[in-house]
């Protein structure tokens, strides 16, 4: 039911998409879709904004209109239900940091508690890694590695997430890897920016997790290309957090 409240508006000619409003949203409320902040569904935005300071364009402003209202269980379904992955019931685990991407979640792994205590063998697999060091805030810009490569960027989650990551993405790759919650994320775009500008890079995949603040990564890396001047092919691949492939695009 529709009820005059407040809640968020964006600003699209002014939002960037570099998504810093996404970690401050303990409910979940805000996404980049198509390189823009916005709203998933009215009754999950409580209209309080703690999103707003995020914002570096001021893009995001609390109006009073018309809207759906707040449902706070839709909500706690929407998080348990790990925006469309597989969510164990977590509600007496609190959110660490207030945003959704650091809900608790059990992954099923068979019947691993049955066999903890039998011995496993394990497929030997060679390192990839080409290169030190791998960290978004240490490799340098003019690294030799860098010149003419295949360049993947890794949200530092799915190396522990994706089991072959080695195996199905490293092999011939310079890598990078960082968080855009953690991290300096102007950082990673002046550094990306000079990157590109210098480094005649052949092709970028970005590997980035499910969770909403992963989201800023693709971002940021396509915001660098655009202002370098330059069009490498790119393609986003989103693991998720049962360590499979959602999509590729």
């Amino acid at each position: 039911m529709k009820v005059q409240r407040k809640i968020i508006e964006i600003d699209e000619e002014l939002c960037d998409g570099c998504g810093q409003c996404i970690p401050s949203c303990s409910e979940g409320a805000l996404q980049i879709i198509n390189g823009k902040a916005r709203l998933v569904s009215e009754s999950y935005c409580d209209g309080l904004g703690a999103c707003l300071g995020e914002c570096p364009q001021g893009a995001l402003r609390v109006v009073e209109r018309e809207a759906e209202e707040f449902d706070e269980e839709a909500v706690e379904q929407y998080l348990e239900s790990g925006l469309g992955a597989s969510y164990p019931t977590t509600q007496d685990v609190p959110l660490a940091c207030g945003c959704p991407s650091s809900a608790v979640r059990i992954l099923d792994q068979g019947t691993k508690c049955e066999t903890a205590n039998v011995p496993v063998t394990f497929e030997t697999q060679e390192s990839r890694l080409g290169h030190w060091p791998v960290q978004i805030n240490l490799v340098p810009v003019l690294a030799p590695f860098l010149k003419n490569s295949s360049l993947l960027v890794l949200a530092d989650c799915t190396s522990v997430a994706y089991p072959s990551l080695h195996r199905d993405f490293l092999r011939g790759k310079a890598v990078m890897m960082g968080c855009p919650k953690f991290d300096d994320i102007d950082g990673y775009l002046e550094k990306f920016t000079e990157i590109f500008r210098t480094a005649d890079v052949n092709q970028v995949t970005v590997l980035n997790m499910e969770v909403p603040c992963c989201s800023a990564l693709p971002v940021i890396v396509r915001k660098a290309m655009k202002e370098a001047g330059k069009n490498i092919p790119f393609e986003e691949v989103m693991i998720g957090t049962d360590g499979g492939i959602l999509s590729r695009s």
